[in-house]
């Protein structure tokens, strides 16, 4: 299954959005390749990291070692890894076919028609970038063997804004996009409230946490992509949404 990029894997072009009928994505167990022979660069580097941001924790997270799509169909090789290899691929690696980090993403329209963003917060690895809730899968997202996107999508909602994704209208397709070596899988909650409810809601669950993950949530409504800091995938998706309505 190894291939060194992602179109080689049969993935279309970088910011394609594209059907997944399914995926599999398996947690192997022993250390990703990108640990062997990385060990002393991956220290150094999460020493500089946590020099700029203390509040950075090294725990385990999911880290693709191989990914090829077949006719829709997404299977994946992953092992678990220190959060501080994936940083160290993240400014070394990226690119070079040694690692993909994929991720499940959940595109929440309001009522009155917003895609709903948080803006990370400053304590975070990704300071001020604005997408939906979503987080990197960890260990706990792992059963018998294999990924759970969608808990993890429900996980990361919960713990980011509060908001319970059980209580919006789930559409059944997933989709996909990549860039950089990136993976986001996304799926559509409709929420049954309107942007000014869940913005309020998102709030009250800020004001009460300790150390927040996000510093704000609100709608998006334009595809403009020089809006906010959005991550590359970000206006792809923005374009395809706003386009399809």
């Amino acid at each position: 299954m190894r291939h060194r990029t992602l179109t080689a894997a049969g993935f279309p072009a970088a910011g394609t959005i594209f059907d997944v009928s399914s995926f599999r994505l398996e947690v192997r167990d022993g250390p990703h390749p990108w640990l062997t022979g990385n060990e002393a660069g991956i220290a150094a580097n999460w020493e500089r990291e946590i020099a700029l941001n203390p509040r950075l924790f090294n725990g385990r997270m999911v880290f693709q070692r191989d990914l090829v799509l077949d006719d829709g169909h997404i299977r994946g090789a992953a092992h678990l890894v220190p959060y501080a290899a994936f940083l160290h691929w993240r400014r070394f690696g990226r690119g070079g076919g040694d690692g993909y980090h994929l991720f499940a993403m959940p595109l929440i329209l309001s009522r009155d028609g917003a895609v709903m963003a948080i803006r990370m917060a400053d304590t975070t690895a990704n300071p001020g970038r604005v997408y939906p809730p979503a987080g990197s899968l960890d260990d706990s997202d792992v059963h018998d063997g294999l990924c759970d996107l969608d808990g993890n999508m429900m996980r990361e909602t919960r713990e980011e804004t509060g908001l319970d994704l059980g209580a919006m209208a789930a559409e059944p397709a997933y989709r996909a996009v990549h860039s950089a070596d990136t993976v986001a899988i996304f799926r559509i909650f409709r929420s049954p409230l309107c942007e000014g409810e869940l913005v309020a809601r998102a709030s009250a669950h800020i004001a009460v946490e300790s150390e927040p993950e996000i510093s704000a949530m609100f709608g998006i409504r334009s595809a403009d992509p020089e809006a906010h800091d959005y991550p590359p995938f970000m206006p792809p998706v923005l374009d395809w949404i706003f386009r399809k309505g």
